[in-house]
């Protein structure tokens, strides 16, 4: 059975305190996807995930772009947002491979947009709505992800 994590955020800032907790996390790398509807709260996730390792400035979903690279510390992260993607194969065209290196950290929102072309996650995020909160339910693909999740457990003793 997968190690997984649920619980309950209330509030914009109380998303992006979690995904500072998730960012600080992430320090040997790691691909994360983010599975929600629309406003389920992936980009306000992904923001503390970039806040957590140094990122001030807004953090716009990269809907057009497919993917936004940021910088910091030595690590390259970036963000993709495949909701518009039309095709899979689309992705071959921005050399969608070479992102995937195991020492950076890869934000996939919409990833089954991607499907055959996206590698194995570490750890997936599915989010949804939970009252007047939203539910964040943390499941892991990997070794990587079990211990990503654990360390989310530390921060969050008071949960679960």
């Amino acid at each position: 059975m997968a190690v997984s994590l649920t619980c309950i955020i209330e509030g914009e800032a109380a998303m992006v305190e979690a995904g500072e907790h998730l960012g600080a996390a992430l320090v040997n790398g790691g691909t994360i996807f983010f599975h929600g509807d629309l406003g389920s709260g992936k980009t306000t996730l992904c923001r503390g995930v970039l806040r957590a390792w140094g990122h001030a400035g807004a953090v716009k979903s990269p809907t057009y772009t497919l993917v936004e690279p940021y910088r910091y510390r030595e690590v390259d992260i970036y963000h993709f947002d495949l909701y518009r993607l039309g095709d899979p194969e689309e992705l071959e065209y921005i050399g969608i491979r070479d992102y995937f290196e195991p020492d950076n950290i890869c934000l996939v929102e919409w990833p089954e947009r991607g499907q055959a072309m996206l590698p194995e996650p570490d750890l997936e995020v599915f989010l949804g709505y939970q009252d007047r909160g939203r539910k964040l339910e943390l499941v892991a693909g990997s070794q990587r992800g079990e211990k990503l999740i654990n360390k989310m457990r530390e921060a969050y003793a008071e949960i679960d």
